[in-house]
């Protein structure tokens, strides 16, 4: 049986821009993020995909190209702050993390060194938290855990309010286990599998979904830029 959590983090977040220097230049100077990758995505045209670091095994990333509409709607495409809603699916915000309070104080003052408003930190219990907003409308924040515990911030009332019952909160807690199989699980036909799908033309997926796993990664391999390989 195989561990229940291998999920261990975020390796990157896609967040689309309309502006990619102005974007990239706006987390690099203000919250200190270096530039790790900036090329042409693989497969989508005049479409250039950049990464941020945030530490080893995590990125920011931006996606840009000519095509991204601008028309920013409070209520349907972004929050506007912590707390509004948007459309379902969509960020409402971003966090990013710190190790400790006195990072997060660090942090807020470098963010106020930009002119920029920053308010907190707000005491969650679990975590402190600071907030200010980015570029493209997006909210964000930055985090530290605080080490207390996280079970006394699962409210009864909000657990009996989303129609959650005991069982099910007992699952939610406790994710079944996957036991590998012996060999792979290929892709299931498009008719029988589950509808949750991503959005390419309907040829185009249909190819997608019968080649081998082997195949599907020779077809898409993209090691190094093609620019790159021109000039070396």
């Amino acid at each position: 049986m195989s561990d229940t959590q291998t999920i261990n983090g975020i390796n990157h977040l896609a967040l689309a821009t309309a502006n990619l220097k102005s974007t990239l230049q706006f987390f690099n100077e203000v919250l200190g993020m270096p530039l790790v990758a900036l090329y042409w995505m693989h497969g989508a045209e005049n479409t250039a995909h950049a990464f941020l670091k945030l530490n080893d095994s995590s990125l920011l990333a931006f996606v840009f190209s000519p095509n991204i509409p601008t028309d920013i709607k409070l209520g349907i495409t972004h929050s506007g702050n912590p707390g509004d809603p948007c459309t379902t699916g969509t960020m409402q915000h971003l966090a990013f993390n710190v190790d400790s309070h006195e990072q997060l104080l660090i942090m807020r003052d470098r963010i106020r060194s930009k002119g920029i408003h920053c308010f907190g930190p707000m005491d969650h219990g679990f975590a402190e938290a600071i907030y200010f907003s980015g570029p493209d409308g997006i909210t964000l924040e930055v985090a530290t855990l605080t080490g207390k515990n996280v079970k006394n911030w699962i409210d009864p009332e909000v657990v009996s309010a989303m129609g959650i019952s005991s069982d099910e909160l007992h699952v939610l807690e406790n994710p079944e286990a996957f036991e590998q199989p012996p060999t792979s699980i290929p892709n299931q036909p498009i008719e029988s599998a589950s509808q949750l799908r991503m959005s390419y033309p309907e040829d185009l997926y249909s190819v997608m979904v019968n080649m081998t796993d082997n195949e599907f990664t020779e077809t898409t391999r993209d090691a190094i830029p093609p620019t790159q390989l021109e000039n070396g």
